[in-house]
């Protein structure tokens, strides 16, 4: 039987996760805004499923914009002298101004009943600590009324649209929400992913590159990642674990056990619900989807070689863009290019190879060799270099298509 092409599997994987990963929303609410001591994590870059609603105005009352005096603006006369009323600092209650009276104010500190604007300091004579000792202030200029006073409502008011549907949650629209005492908002919800490494060598001295880095790659896309290890290959026990990981997740990644051999515990436990198939790509070729029932509910799993470029590679072939658009990211690719080869490279002509490589002035340079193990060299790396099935010997100069994975 033929190879899948890179297409064909691409289109396979994403009809096999179609419900998985249908746009779901959830309610979230919007506590830890009022907590200074919350991590607020994660809701940066988490995108609105509906509109936010202020439950509050903000700001909350009048108050002053900057530091300076509250007066009724009829009352002032420039160079005649106002006498003090008791001071308003920031926070505190404003008693009413009497009449003819200037109160000295802080910024963000609430107007006085019968004050309608603030005169800053800078236009009186003298400072604070002079026209307290003196008992009054001159000012130098007559204010309009509203002048420097922040008016109740002024930025929103309550049931006001904060953010339309569709909006990315940043450091603005985090200060909005707070702002506009947004109770709860409601997001596009992230993929749920588990990932299962598997392979008696985790359990004899070799470490598991896989989990960490798909379980970043899984965050990176917008999703939640949950790790599980299997090192061993026994069916049954892997079967257990799978259906344990699958219970808090909308879909399960497993690495290793894909292949041909005599121990492929991954084939062998999802022989019954699952397809394994060679795809033509290098590396990455063994690829297999299938379904574990977890308490009734069929949860798709999608099956990657065990070396862990294989599995970095297979990532971002098949399933990164899916996990961006079902978590409402933007772009949903990488950025790409055509650009040319630094130096001539062979490749198999019957697979597409993914090559990694870095950008120069001259072109793109190939890191490291084409074997699946060098995670080392991907980590250096800053494009993954396609040479497409057909190109067997490209020339230095050869335009070749890249996709940025350091952005």
């Amino acid at each position: 039987m033929g190879r899948r092409t890179l297409e064909e599997h691409r289109d396979a994987v994403a009809r096999h996760l179609a419900d998985a990963l249908a746009p779901r929303t959830v309610r979230v609410p919007l506590d830890a805004l009022a907590d200074p001591a919350a991590d607020l994590g994660a809701l940066i870059g988490r995108l609105l499923a509906a509109p936010a609603v202020a439950g509050a105005d903000a700001p909350p009352f009048a108050n002053s914009q900057l530091d300076g005096y509250a007066v009724r603006a009829a009352d002032v006369r420039p160079g005649a002298p106002l006498p003090l009323a008791p001071e308003i600092p920031a926070g505190a209650d404003a008693a009413p101004l009497p009449a003819g009276h200037a109160a000295p104010i802080m910024t963000g500190a609430p107007l006085p009943p019968g004050a309608d604007a603030v005169v800053p300091i800078e236009e009186a004579e003298g400072g604070f600590a002079a026209h307290a000792a003196a008992g009054s202030v001159v000012l130098r200029v007559a204010p309009r009324p509203g002048a420097a006073v922040r008016d109740v409502g002024s930025d929103l008011r309550r049931g006001d649209v904060v953010l339309e549907a569709g909006a990315r949650l940043g450091p603005a629209q985090l200060g909005a929400l707070a702002a506009g005492d947004v109770a709860e908002v409601v997001l596009v919800a992230r993929p749920r992913v588990a990932i299962v490494s598997t392979g008696r060598e985790l359990g004899a001295g070799v470490r598991d590159a896989n989990g960490p880095a798909l379980a970043t790659a899984v965050v990176d896309a917008g999703g939640v990642a949950t790790r599980h290890l299997h090192a061993d290959d026994d069916p049954a026990t892997f079967r257990a674990l799978l259906v344990e990981a699958a219970r808090g997740a909308d879909l399960v990644i497993t690495t290793g056990g894909v292949s041909l051999g005599t121990h492929e515990v991954v084939r062998e436990a999802l022989a019954d619900t699952g397809t394994f198939e060679a795809v033509a790509i290098q590396p990455g070729g063994p690829q297999g989807l299938a379904t574990i029932d977890a308490d009734g509910r069929e949860v798709p799993v999608v099956c990657f070689p065990g070396n862990p470029v294989s599995a970095l590679v297979s990532f971002e072939l098949f399933l990164r863009p899916l996990l961006r658009a079902a978590a409402g990211a933007d772009p949903v690719d990488r950025p790409t290019a055509l650009v040319p080869l630094a130096a001539a490279v062979e490749s198999p002509p019957h697979v597409h190879q993914v090559r990694r490589g870095v950008l120069t002035d001259d072109g793109v340079h190939l890191v490291g060799g084409p074997s699946s193990h060098l995670i080392g060299a991907y980590a250096r790396s800053s494009v993954l270099v396609h040479l497409p099935v057909g190109l067997e010997a490209p020339a230095a100069g050869t335009l070749v298509e890249t996709w940025r994975i350091d952005v």
